[in-house]
């Protein structure tokens, strides 16, 4: 059972050496536009996580503030929400057996449900999130797991560090075309020669220019069917959504 609080404040005040790797970053979305926010129950097998998030995501995705991002350079926190394909990925990794003490990268992790499979199973995991807020919240959900093998990476897409990663995870950043390539090229930069990409989606309409720009890079993958729930908020109905876990790899030539 999901209850909305006013806990914003309190439960995004970090440890020193996490707010530390946020210092300078430019991207927040601001905390007066939160609203309110709750603890949704996931449930994964017989794992329950606790996951913090915004109570009301529409709301913010209509704030002023959020309104103004969009204008500047169309930004939206869509991390706002435990959306299905970041589901798919946490169960999948949950059901894997993963090398002990597996550094893994997880680019947008939004509210870090991925990334925290990863760390119930043992991995030390990269947070990165474009936006400083989402990263908070990847970093209070591991925490209020017990979860503090991880660290928090603010990144551009499109300006990479120079840092690779045998691992990196992701669900649900293929919701736009305009997002293929930019993913696409941060992966070529991020991944080692011999590293492993699982990428869920929901089968959302840029899938087709997805796969052929990882066949124009001479990219392998494997595509494995998936589904997840998507509980019923304000209006709603809850439903069954389908998807596809991409595992991706370097080819020898590419």
């Amino acid at each position: 059972m999901s209850h909305a609080n006013s806990a914003a404040p309190s439960v995004l005040n970090l440890p020193a050496q996490h707010e530390a790797s946020l210092l300078g970053w430019p991207r927040f979305t601001p905390v007066e536009a939160l609203g309110p926010l709750l603890q949704e129950p996931v449930i994964l097998g017989d794992k329950t996580f606790s996951m913090w998030r915004p109570a009301e995501p529409d709301l913010l995705l209509e704030h002023p503030a959020t309104v103004a991002a969009f204008a500047q350079d169309e930004y939206m926190p869509y991390w706002c929400d435990l959306w299905p394909a970041s589901r798919m990925l946490a169960k999948a990794l949950l059901h894997q057996e993963l090398p002990e003490h597996q550094s893994v990268l997880e680019l947008g992790c939004g509210l870090g449900m991925a990334g925290i499979a990863a760390l119930a199973r043992g991995c030390h995991v990269v947070f990165s999130d474009y936006d400083g807020t989402a990263l908070r919240f990847a970093a209070a959900n591991a925490l209020h797991h017990q979860l503090d093998r991880f660290e928090l990476l603010p990144l551009n897409w499109c300006e990479p560090p120079q840092r690779t990663f045998d691992w990196i995870i992701a669900a649900d950043l293929l919701y736009e075309v305009r997002s293929v390539v930019p993913v696409a090229e941060c992966l070529a930069k991020m991944l080692a020669p011999q590293g492993v990409v699982w990428i869920t989606d929901q089968d959302r309409s840029p899938a087709p220019v997805w796969k052929q720009s990882l066949e124009e890079r001479g990219w392998s993958y494997q595509m494995i069917p998936m589904h997840a729930g998507q509980p019923a908020g304000p209006g709603q109905v809850a439903r069954r959504v389908k998807g596809t876990l991409y595992q991706i790899q370097r080819t020898a030539q590419a």
